[in-house]
């Protein structure tokens, strides 16, 4: 096997090569370029699993905005891959842009002027018009496929927008590893993986009761509702007994009377226990329908008694199945009443209340079903007005309609008990981080109603692989499809003739028509690991990267991208696509509300990136652990900036002071022979070994805490105790104690910085070392058989309380010490007596008295030189 030791440290000593004024500013671009050309990055296929840290990176919807929440989310996934990177492992981080879906087609239908309809002929020479069209109406129409040209056409400029800030952010992704979800590659993958879910009993095509989106003209899964709160009414009215006695009903949606199918009432409740199995009449519709008995109906709900709609909502579609009861649809797919008055409506006046419905959309029909209850006298009291929740699709404007069509859906353990535990079970196999995230993806499966509706009716997607015979009076056979080889794929039903058929047989009695559906979105997303992986076409590649390693994504989308995933894999490849799934929290606002661009509260990134630096921007997002809501903070990004230029001018210090890369100590501590240097690195080597164990439990917020804190106790207090040994007043041991003890604490604190702030830490880096810090090796934790760990914050107290008297006295810090005395604990005092030559040397004091005593160490009786008198040489 090859070895993988592009950029890593080389055993030739780098000059110094210290900027006289270290900056910041042009970093981002400079060291972008290198990293692209030596190939810092790049994913080595000459490997073993073993070796392998793969990552199924989110693919972000390139014709989307950019926001923050991009540069929050992608940071954290980052720094766990540097980190990852430097411990060894060949990383496979790839980047995907998720053009399959309806912000694309949106994006494409306004940007050129194009609607796309896949009854159209592909045209190769077409071209999209200069300017667009002012009306939707007057757009050009065109093939899918051309459709789909025009996407990847637009993709490609919308992607570099997203490269370049993604780029600029230290993404250290392998740009030769990219996908589109909708070209050819993800489409043949998309349809190979359902034609495998077809074969295998997976996949199957049902007529059943569908949520249906009246704008998008589309049906919606389960995953995609949303809930929103809305205001409405209960509207009071009575069905009438066989006897003319009143069963009054109380509902927010009278316009659904006519397909009313049933009454329904708690078997408990005895004020209609008497009507179970009995017939009631409607009113207006005269139309005869059965009082039934349900454990869902709630005695305490309105009147305790439910008019049973197909379908007014899920309740319904639930008492429609378990109780066997008539469909009287009248909703049709636009959102409007049918037009034609259903056979279960015999009488003349159920015929006339209908035509008065007839053909109006929802909100028309109820107005005049309750103005016809209203002239008949039977509305009960006025509307009693409510707020109430009411299922939309998620990217939807209007309350979503519960219509029978014939669908395609994935079994996904909502109507199988066995599949359903196996998937909780999956999920176990998952390393969640935060764990308790978990249970967000249990309870999901727990409240599942049905198996995952696939198919949309949309033009934009990839299309369903299926075609169907026609017998001689031109009927589809749905029950015998028509299925492609796979060395076809990827097809386009609607345009493409079935195997065995030609064009001209298309929709003819005895030929063959296609399905012209496409799959949903998340249909092609959840199989993300399988088309960057290589599954079905580099079995060799897949080998080496599946099941992947991570799965970062946001909690939001667990019901939806992560659990259809495990869907897809537990179908696919009988496991968990992933070992691990890091869960981002949202961005929230001043105010503590979600980023959105529906709320105007959205933030881009570049002005932020502009005005503060990657570096600052990464340390904002990597402070943020995992699944943590983290406001949108700017004072954060401010101190990242701050950091960052602090580790640029400590390292010149450092250097300056004749640190160099053979000061850098690997084994022999002999060297180290001054207690305040071995407390230094004791101390380090714990930061390393607790920020280790905190990466490799996906805590990286706590790694770069503990390196942070270490960083300033080492430029406020080290730095200025050592400052006379360091340029040589203690004589050489002393001044070479001091240099390896300032060289190894670089090399090691660049080290740990690199995940996090990746531009100065290979700035730093290329001051004094060779090859790139971010192919460097993590760092060990050296083991200081003797080193104090809490030496130098004790010593860097009592700097500070001699400081703070200088202060207080008005006075500056070089003024001379007579005499002072610090009282402390015992084992204060002892290291205190350690260090005592470097705190008098950086307090310029002649005498420091120690005195044993409780409690805190205290700083008292500082006799200061007259500020006339020369400060001691």
């Amino acid at each position: 096997m090859a070895e993988d030791t592009q950029g890593t440290d080389t055993p030739t000593t780098a000059p110094i090569n210290v900027p006289d004024k270290p900056a910041l500013e042009g970093l981002e671009a400079a060291l972008t370029r290198r990293w692209l050309s030596e190939g810092t990055y790049k994913f080595n296929p000459d490997t073993t699993r073993e070796q392998v840290y793969s990552i199924d990176t989110p693919p972000p919807t390139a014709s989307g905005s950019l926001h923050v929440g991009h540069m929050f989310s992608f940071t954290q996934t980052d720094v766990q891959a540097r980190y990852m990177r430097m411990t060894g492992r060949n990383v496979f981080y790839p980047m995907g842009w998720d053009d399959n879906g309806l912000p694309t087609e949106r994006r494409v239908q306004n940007y050129y002027g194009v609607r796309c309809d896949p009854a159209i002929p592909y045209n190769a020479d077409y071209q999209p018009p200069a300017q667009p069209a002012k009306n939707q109406r007057d757009f050009d129409v065109v093939s899918r496929q051309n459709f789909i040209e025009l996407c990847e056409e637009l993709a490609v400029e919308d992607e570099k927008v997203f490269e370049n800030l993604f780029q600029t952010l230290g993404l250290s992704v392998d740009w030769d590893l990219t996908y589109r979800t909708i070209d050819d590659t993800s489409r043949a993958v998309s349809q190979r993986a359902f034609l495998a879910n077809l074969a295998a009993g997976d996949a199957y095509m049902a007529e059943a009761p569908t949520l249906w989106d009246v704008t998008f003209r589309t049906a919606v899964a389960q995953a995609e509702l949303e809930d929103r709160e809305v205001a409405g009414a209960y509207y009071r009215y009575p069905f009438f007994t066989e006897d003319g006695d009143k069963v009054f009903i109380e509902t927010t949606r009278p316009e659904l009377l006519a397909a009313c199918a049933a009454l329904v009432a708690n078997p408990d409740d005895e004020r209609y226990q008497p009507l179970f199995g009995k017939t009631v009449k409607s009113p207006l519709f005269d139309v005869e329908l059965e009082v039934k008995a349900h454990p869902l109906a709630k005695a305490d709900k309105g009147s305790g008694i439910a008019m049973v709609c197909t379908f007014g909502d899920l309740t319904d579609v639930t008492w429609w199945r378990e109780l066997q009861l008539p469909t009287r649809a009248i909703m049709g797919r636009d959102g409007r009443i049918i037009a034609e008055t259903p056979e279960w409506i015999t009488s003349g006046a159920g015929k006339e209340a209908y035509a008065a419905i007839a053909g109006k959309t929802a909100f028309s029909a109820k107005e005049a079903v309750v103005e016809l209850l209203k002239e008949a006298g039977l509305l009960d009291g006025e509307p009693k007005k409510i707020t109430h929740p009411v299922n939309f699709f998620e990217k939807g404007d209007k309350p979503l309609e519960v219509v029978t069509s014939r669908q395609w859906y994935i079994r996904n353990g909502g109507r199988d008990e066995d599949r359903r535990e196996r998937l909780i079970g999956r999920g176990k196999d998952i390393d969640f981080h935060p764990s308790f995230m978990r249970s967000r993806y249990e309870n999901w499966i727990a409240g599942l109603n049905g198996d995952w509706l696939v198919s949309r009716q949309r033009f934009f997607g990839v299309p369903i692989p299926v075609w169907y015979p026609l017998d001689a009076q031109g009927n589809p056979d749905y029950d015998n499809p028509i299925l492609p080889s796979d060395e076809l794929l990827p097809v386009d039903p609607a345009a493409d003739a079935a195997p065995g058929f030609d064009e001209a047989q298309r929709d003819q009695p005895n030929g063959f028509t296609g399905d012209a559906d496409v799959l949903d979105t998340w249909a092609t997303s959840s199989l993300t690991p399988q088309i960057v992986g290589g599954w079905s076409r580099d079995e060799d590649l897949f080998a080496k990267v599946y099941p992947f390693d991570l799965r970062p994504q946001g909690h939001d989308i667990i019901r939806t991208w992560l659990f259809s995933s495990v869907v897809r894999a537990d179908s696919l490849q009988d496991c968990a696509p992933w070992k691990h799934a890091a869960i981002s929290g949202w961005i929230l606002d001043p105010d503590r509300k979600k980023m959105s661009k529906s709320k105007g509260n959205v933030v881009v990134p570049t002005d932020v990136l502009n005005e503060y630096g990657s570096d600052a921007v990464r340390y904002w997002a990597a402070s943020a652990r995992l699944g943590a809501d983290t406001a949108y903070e700017i004072a954060q990004m401010k101190i990242g900036r701050r950091l960052a230029i602090k580790l640029l001018n400590a390292s010149k210090f450092v250097l300056n002071l004749g640190a160099t890369e053979n000061s850098v100590l690997s084994g022999d501590l002999a060297v180290l022979t001054n207690p305040l240097d071995r407390a230094l690195l004791a101390q380090l080597a714990d930061v390393v070994a607790q920020s280790t164990k905190a990466f490799d439990n996906y805590d990286y917020a706590r790694a770069l805490q503990l390196t942070e804190s270490f960083f300033w106790q080492f430029t406020d207090d080290y730095v200025e105790l050592i400052k006379d040994r360091a340029y040589g007043a203690a004589g050489d041991p002393e001044q070479a104690s001091v240099l390896a003890a300032l060289a190894t604490t670089l090399d090691t604190l660049l080290r740990l910085f690199a995940p996090f702030l990746p531009f100065a830490t290979e700035e730093v880096w290329s001051w004094w070392r060779n090859g790139s810090v971010h192919r460097a090796e993590w760092p060990a934790a050296l083991e200081i058989p003797d080193g104090d760990t809490t030496m130098l914050a004790t010593v860097g107290v009592a700097l500070s309380g001699v400081r703070k008297a200088k202060s207080e006295a008005k006075v500056k810090q070089r003024t001379e010490v007579l005499s002072a005395t610090i009282t402390a604990p015992e084992a204060l005092t002892a290291q205190l007596q350690a260090g005592l030559a470097d705190l008098k040397a950086a307090s310029n004091a002649r005498e420091i008295t120690l005195a044993v005593g409780s409690g805190d160490l205290t700083v008292s009786d500082v006799a200061l030189a007259p500020s006339d008198e020369p400060a001691k040489a």
